[in-house]
């Protein structure tokens, strides 16, 4: 099966690590995939607190898409994975939602049924591609590399059915199996605070500051994320949410980065050069190198 590849905003963007990443092991696993052709805004974030039909009209209109070629969806940002699966509730649980939004597809020559199956990328790598084939085409196992798998609070609930809502394991396995470490991090399904460092600076920064001293304190060298925005705020704000006497300083990549560099593919498809934080060092003194 090929799927639909939908980026979403952030992996053109800030995200773009994760998209470099992802597309290379998908490569190099064997999952056949393709761009979702004219995608557009999922309707996350602002339209969701402004104009919710307006969103659940832009994510369907996406999954239409999908629906139409007869393709699932592979969605990569945790925020977009929860708004096209909401969407897709919505439409087939409330009639008045479903009514207005496939009035709203209708006037483009559009449908949506409800026929376009949501996945993840770590659902993909789990149970399509299997850790044994995984752990085969590791090149540059990340021995010694301790982890802290940070999922956020938008992957896993309230819709996320390949994995535990309350401990989620999928991307401690993946990792494992790529030879980390995996630290056992308890935080790991605590908000980041999303976008609130812009709107609510102090909040959103007591948040990240939380997150990112309970991974250093339960012996992390690395956090691991799955979400655009939870990277953004883990790896942008260390110099503000450190002090003096405190300084925080902690690579935080894409599970798909450590996957990338354990499968031993070049630089261009690791990403590292995009790190705000420097992870080379630690990733030498380790003994892990890419090609």
């Amino acid at each position: 099966m090929k799927y639909a590849y939908y980026p979403g905003c952030s992996l053109k963007g800030t995200g773009r690590a994760y998209e470099e990443s992802l597309l290379a092991i998908f490569q190099a696993l064997n999952v056949p995939c393709e761009e979702l052709h004219d995608w557009n805004c999922c309707g996350a974030t602002s339209y969701m607190s402004v104009d919710q039909l307006s969103s659940y009209a832009l994510a369907a209109r996406n999954l239409a898409l999908a629906e139409r070629e007869n393709m699932e969806i592979i969605a990569p940002c945790a925020a977009c994975y929860l708004v096209l699966n909401k969407t897709q509730h919505y439409m087939h649980d409330y009639a008045q939602i479903n009514s207005i939004v496939t009035q709203a597809l209708g006037t483009i020559g559009l449908t949506c049924e409800g026929k376009t199956q949501v996945r993840h990328p770590l659902e993909i790598l789990l149970n399509e591609v299997g850790l044994q084939t995984l752990a085969a085409k590791v090149k540059s196992p990340l021995q010694g590399l301790k982890v802290a798998p940070y999922y956020g609070c938008q992957l896993v609930r309230p819709y996320c059915t390949f994995d535990d809502q309350r401990n989620p394991t999928s991307m401690d396995r993946l990792l494992s199996a790529c030879g980390a470490k995996v630290i056992n991090y308890s935080s790991k399904v605590q908000c980041c605070g999303a976008s609130q460092k812009g709107t609510v600076p102090e909040v959103g920064l007591d948040r990240i500051r939380r997150l990112l001293l309970a991974a250093k304190g339960e012996g992390a060298e690395v956090i691991a994320t799955v979400c655009p925005l939870c990277q953004f705020n883990l790896e942008c704000f260390q110099e503000e949410a450190g002090n003096s006497h405190e300084p925080i300083s902690i690579p935080v990549l894409y599970f798909s980065q450590l996957i990338a560099l354990a499968l031993g593919l070049d630089a261009k498809s690791t990403a590292l050069q995009r790190c705000i934080v420097p992870v080379q060092t630690l990733l030498g003194s380790k003994g892990i190198v890419h090609a």
